[in-house]
């Protein structure tokens, strides 16, 4: 029996709703998931964050000191992980971590983006390598560093002749066209997944999320609303293109709700959700009238939005990622394990026609634990 190939990938996405630690084994060609584990964000880790993601005085010091606290979370989250695995780190070829995401502006004149989550703490506090820093060597290259997950939706999720749709509902939405021929592979940011949801409820009702979407279904949607939202520029740019906080916040909601504030508060969720569904929508049916549509991320959970989602993609049989093989929730730390490996084996593991580099490359570097 072959010896077991672990990778740990950590993923903590635009929603900041809890570091996700995926261990991997790749000894059999196809990645088995072994153990999961969601550490959650502590509410002044999450302050901070927030505070971190809108310009502000004295970022420098607010940023160096978050970079470490986010290091110290991964390898919580990591040594948690572990010991519910009974795995030792000794056999832990290498982590993958994605970092935390404080500002993604790649259209710039001089194009950046940053993630912290200190990979060198990660690696004393685990005592396992570390592969990090994934997205700027595709920035470097031209490209927008983002979305870097269709390359493994694309080894992992492709089927020859079938045209299949992977679509990740994180704080922003992602999808990922797979052909069923790998050179014509598409993937890019439609634009809010649950951060306006997440932001008005919180804002409200001071709850984390809108459970199941309930709040959502019990207002009714306001076409003029609607309408406003979805005439935001970002809706209308051609791909390759990437999106985050930096666009679509709460400030930027709060602008555009100035004229509505007549309309009661669950119809504004009600509207904010549509916006979501309309905008992914729109673009999944821009790139083929049918084929199989499976969700993963934390918006595979809710279960108004998949409904309304379903409807305005009527070609398209919709389910989760449970239906080809991994729980939508833990696709994206699976990504980062799989990124990880390919680090590990020199693998390039972008797709330039997804992020607009000029080449495929070699994506991270390496921090040693020694």
């Amino acid at each position: 029996m072959s010896e077991p190939e672990y990778y740990i990938g950590l993923m903590s996405g635009t929603s900041m709703d809890g570091v996700d630690a995926v261990l991997v084994d790749f000894s059999h060609g196809y990645p088995q998931l072994v153990s999961a584990h969601t550490e959650e964000i502590p509410g002044h880790l999450l302050r901070g964050l927030q505070r971190l993601c809108q310009p502000s005085t004295d970022e420098i010091n607010r940023l160096g000191r978050l970079d470490r606290s986010m290091g110290l979370l991964f390898a919580k989250a990591v040594n948690q992980l572990l010991t519910h695995a009974s795995v030792s780190p000794s056999q832990v070829i290498a982590i993958g971590s994605h970092g935390q995401t404080v500002r993604h502006m790649p259209n710039l004149e001089m194009g950046f983006t940053l993630q912290i989550g200190d990979p060198n703490t990660i690696a004393v506090e685990t005592g396992i390598d570390v592969i990090a820093d994934f997205r700027r060597k595709d920035i470097a290259l031209g490209g927008q560093g983002a979305p870097l997950v269709p390359a493994f939706h694309q080894q992992i999720f492709a089927k020859p002749d079938t045209r299949r749709v992977i679509l990740n509902i994180g704080g922003i939405a992602n999808i990922t066209y797979l052909p069923g021929d790998s050179n014509k592979v598409i993937g890019f940011d439609t634009g809010p997944g649950n951060n306006l949801i997440d932001a008005f409820i919180q804002q409200v009702q001071e709850l984390p999320f809108d459970k199941d979407g309930e709040w959502a279904d019990s207002g009714n949607s306001n076409p003029d609303l609607l309408k406003q939202l979805l005439s935001h520029s970002y809706f209308s740019l051609a791909y390759p293109k990437s999106t985050g906080r930096e666009l679509f916040n709460q400030a930027w909601l709060e602008q555009q709700l100035s004229e509505f504030s007549h309309l009661d508060q669950e119809d504004i969720q009600s509207t904010l959700l549509d916006l979501t569904c309309q905008s992914i929508a729109n673009d999944v049916n821009k790139l083929s009238a049918t084929g199989e549509l499976y969700v993963c991320g934390g918006g595979a959970l809710n279960k108004a939005l998949m409904r309304r989602l379903a409807l305005l993609v009527p070609g398209y049989k919709v389910a989760t990622t449970t239906d080809i093989g991994i729980d939508p929730k833990w696709v994206e730390g699976f990504a980062f394990a799989w990124l990880a490996m390919r680090y590990h084996r020199q693998l390039p593991a972008n797709l330039p026609a997804v992020t607009g580099a000029s080449r495929e490359a070699v994506l991270g570097g390496r921090y040693s634990a020694k």
